[in-house]
């Protein structure tokens, strides 16, 4: 083999070797590429966001809230004064009457006979009365000429005072037989909504001279009271601040009340107290107390539930957040602030009543303290967070 021939043949072994490490040579490069990219150094992450404000500063006044019970003010049963048989019902079950609306109709043809009699007997007395003073007059003329003895005349006068005290009784027999008459029609004594018909026509019911028949029943509806039991507990707290001049008394100031009906979230109907009871239930150690509330629209009616709420301080400066931003640690309600290095810090607080959607804060916090009222969540205490600010509050001071 000559020299130029082993060149080419040493020359293409060399090609080969290349070619056989360069998927060796390529990875590698890869992996060195890799290492370079993991030993550049990454920027820091940001803090998750979450949105602050400062707490609400306003004037607030505490309230108690107590589950109480609707009545009517005025609740009437319906019975007949006489007894006889019913021969109409002038009312629609559950319909809404006035004062001296007609209900009830009762046969009045036996009490029209009695009336017609009566009448008959004060006519009568009438008679006998005209009599006696003709008869007395003469008995005095005939006196004056001494053709009359003094007894007769003195006879005379006593016949006259009995036909009159006749006249007088006939005059009330024949005023309780038109009572009787009128109380044929059975009429609503108040104003308010009747409930349903209890006897049917052509049923014989009887009258106050017995065991008189429940008709009906009507309750007023506007406005209506609202029943609620106080505890002692509170009913002591409220005559300190009477004392101290801090809480007018129910009892000689209608201090106002707010009631939550069933199903609201929020108070809908406002009302004054005008009862409070003279004693304490010794079997609940509760005091009983009456609310007076407005019902235009005659929704309420009596036997409903409501929260009422009772006015419990004098007014007073206070700090409040959202419901939202507080968070409870075991025992403790806390809430978290952000410092001015942007780091969260939990701050346990002394909370008070809700008042108009935010809730009073006692102890805890400061007008600038940063509180975190939205993304709760993702606060960590020590760690960082993007802070941002919450939207200027609405009109009232909520946030």
């Amino acid at each position: 083999m000559s020299t130029t021939e082993q060149s080419t043949r040493s020359a293409r072994m060399a090609d080969r070797r290349f070619y056989g490490l360069a998927p060796i040579l390529i990875v590698l490069a890869g992996l060195l590429a890799g290492c370079e990219e993991k030993q550049t150094p990454q920027a820091a992450a940001a803090g998750p966001p979450v949105t602050v404000a400062q707490p609400v500063k306003r004037t607030v006044t505490d309230w108690d809230e107590f589950t109480g019970r609707f009545d009517a003010v005025q609740q009437v049963q319906v019975r007949p004064r006489v007894g006889g048989f019913i021969t109409a019902v002038e009312f629609r079950d559950g319909a809404f009457v006035s004062t001296g609306d007609l209900l009830y109709l009762i046969d009045a043809r036996p009490f029209e006979a009695v009336a017609t009699q009566a009448e008959g007997q004060l006519s009568d007395a009438r008679a006998k009365v005209e009599l006696g003073k003709r008869e007395l007059d003469r008995a005095l003329t005939l006196q004056q000429s001494q053709n009359v003895a003094d007894n007769i005349v003195d006879q005379r006068r006593q016949a006259l005072q009995a036909a009159r005290a006749a006249e007088t009784q006939a005059e009330g027999v024949l005023k309780a037989a038109q009572l009787n008459v009128e109380f044929t029609h059975v009429t609503a004594p108040i104003s308010g909504r009747v409930s349903r018909h209890l006897v049917d026509v052509g049923n014989l019911v009887q009258g106050s001279e017995g065991s008189s028949t429940l008709l009906t029943s009507i309750v007023s509806l506007d406005p209506i009271y609202i029943y609620f039991d106080i505890d002692e507990a509170t009913y002591l707290k409220y005559n300190r601040l009477w004392f101290e001049g801090k809480r007018p008394s129910s009892r000689d100031t209608p201090n106002p009340v707010e009631v939550t009906l069933t199903g609201e979230t929020k108070p809908s109907r406002n009302g004054t107290i005008n009862f409070l009871d003279n004693q304490l239930d010794v079997s609940t150690g509760t005091l009983r107390g009456r609310a007076v509330i407005p019902n235009q629209d005659l929704s309420i009616l009596p036997g409903q539930f409501g929260r009422v709420r009772l006015i419990a301080s004098a007014p007073y400066e206070a700090l409040l957040v959202p419901d939202a931003a507080i968070a409870t640690d075991q025992a403790r309600k806390i809430v978290f602030v952000v410092k001015d290095d942007n780091t969260v810090e939990a701050k346990p607080v002394t909370l008070g009543p809700l008042d108009e959607g935010l809730r009073v804060v006692r102890e805890g916090l400061k007008p600038e303290d940063r509180v975190i009222v939205d993304g709760l969540q993702r606060a960590r205490v020590g760690a960082k967070v993007t802070p941002r600010e919450a939207k200027p509050a609405p009109a009232g001071g909520k946030i």
